[in-house]
């Protein structure tokens, strides 16, 4: 009748959702699956201070800059334990991260990558629920697969990616 009766008899009760419905069960059928989160995506004004803080302060594993003239960004990988971060940086003036960064001076969130293991369904069925695509094809992303981003204003305020997995 010490602590551990106390304890036992004071713990809060625990509801599960096994008494209701599946979650699962309400979620309708897709010809293409849903997957991790890749990475989030950071736009930063100076690429070489948001590299050096990763590596040099917090102690993250951080890739080589890489240009990808197709998006008109420099990225940079963050490697986590279980996702990434990507820096980006604008790459020539047209680049959608210099209008980004003329916004948001000192950086920020941009988007979000979540990985889908059929791009081209996903397209058709998101187009099908009048959710906009801001590219007609996919283009190939900084890890060699086809990418395609949803609009954000169809996302709740969020840019999110697609990557084929």
């Amino acid at each position: 009748s010490g602590l551990l009766s106390r304890l036992q008899t004071s713990a809060p009760t625990v509801r599960t959702l096994s008494s209701s419905k599946s979650f699962s069960q309400n979620i309708p059928s897709c010809l293409w699956k849903l997957g991790r989160l890749n990475h989030v995506a950071i736009a930063v004004p100076d690429l070489e201070k948001a590299q050096s803080l990763y590596k040099d302060v917090l102690g993250a594993q951080v890739s080589e800059t890489v240009a990808l003239p197709e998006h008109g960004v420099y990225t940079v990988f963050v490697e986590l334990g279980n996702t990434k971060l990507e820096l980006l940086h604008p790459l020539g003036e047209k680049s959608p991260i210099a209008s980004f960064l003329q916004k948001n001076k000192t950086g920020g969130m941009h988007h979000i990558c979540i990985e889908v293991d059929d791009i081209k369904a996903a397209m058709t069925e998101l187009k099908k629920k009048n959710i906009r695509i801001l590219s007609e094809e996919p283009k190939i992303g900084a890890h060699g697969k086809p990418v395609i981003f949803l609009h954000p204003k169809d996302c709740h305020g969020v840019l999110v990616e697609l990557e084929q997995a």
